[in-house]
């Protein structure tokens, strides 16, 4: 079985970049063979960016997030456009709304949002979207403003009926760790009624560890937990699972399959 990891912040689980080799390599040797790497600021980018070069497992989306609203970087709208032609960038994200931590103002989160929308669908790539306490307006915003090559609500934290909705869309929903925690009933719900082929499994990592790992930081190389828990809840073979959720990922960041 392979995994594809679709969403690990590599850069914050560890920072020197020979360490940050070695945790793709254990991700690997735990079946987790591509992952794509998250970073909120575009100087987190560049950085992770250069020490990853050699990992050719390794894929990456550029953007900015909410968290970087009031200081999204000189020329940032531009650095994007460049960045995106480097080999191995797939998408662009993570990007959204988050209402729970108030950066900076709603408008300002809604215009930074809505630019970056609007650069995916002329560089025609797909966006990874961050939603924190803020699902109406991203819904409304996607409805209009979605890029033809679709998005991923990452690390979904909505409820069925909202995922029901969203289904109207070119979107693919991310689970990560916290699926595995016995509270997260919206999330057990959400999955019951996802058709498999718009589902992906992310890591989330370092954050959303999966429940038998509660209290550590989190690992890509944790992420099969996540999926053996999916495919039981699921009552699919994990193989059966696992070849699917590849299938899902790789078509959705445009990669082939082998």
């Amino acid at each position: 079985m392979q995994y594809f990891d679709t969403h690990a912040h590599l850069g914050l689980i560890i920072e020197d970049p020979i360490e940050q080799l070695i945790v793709i390599q254990e991700a690997r040797q735990a079946g987790v063979n591509r992952i794509v790497s998250i970073c909120n600021s575009l100087h987190d980018f560049g950085q992770v960016y250069e020490n990853l070069k050699s990992a050719t497992n390794v894929y990456h989306a550029v953007g900015v997030s909410p968290s970087e609203v009031q200081n999204p970087g000189k020329d940032w709208f531009s650095n994007i456009e460049q960045a995106v032609q480097y080999p191995r960038v797939v998408a662009i994200g993570e990007i959204g709304l988050d209402y729970y931590r108030k950066f900076g103002d709603k408008k300002s989160q809604i215009e930074l949002f809505i630019t970056q929308l609007d650069m995916a669908a002329k560089l025609n790539v797909p966006v990874i979207i961050h939603n924190r306490d803020a699902g109406h307006d991203v819904l409304d915003i996607l409805r209009d403003r979605l890029p033809p090559r679709g998005g991923v609500l990452h690390c979904y934290s909505e409820d069925a009926a909202y995922a029901e909705k969203a289904l109207d869309l070119n979107l693919y929903f991310s689970f990560a760790g916290n699926l595995t925690y016995k509270n997260a009933k919206n999330l057990h719900e959400t999955l019951s009624v996802l058709p498999v082929d718009r589902i992906l499994i992310e890591s989330e990592a370092p954050f959303m560890v999966p429940a038998d790992y509660r209290g550590k930081r989190n690992m890509p190389k944790y992420m099969p937990l996540t999926a053996r828990f999916m495919a039981d809840m699921l009552e699919i073979d994990e193989a059966e699972l696992a070849a699917q959720l590849w299938d899902n990922s790789n078509k959705f960041f445009g990669l082939p399959s082998e």
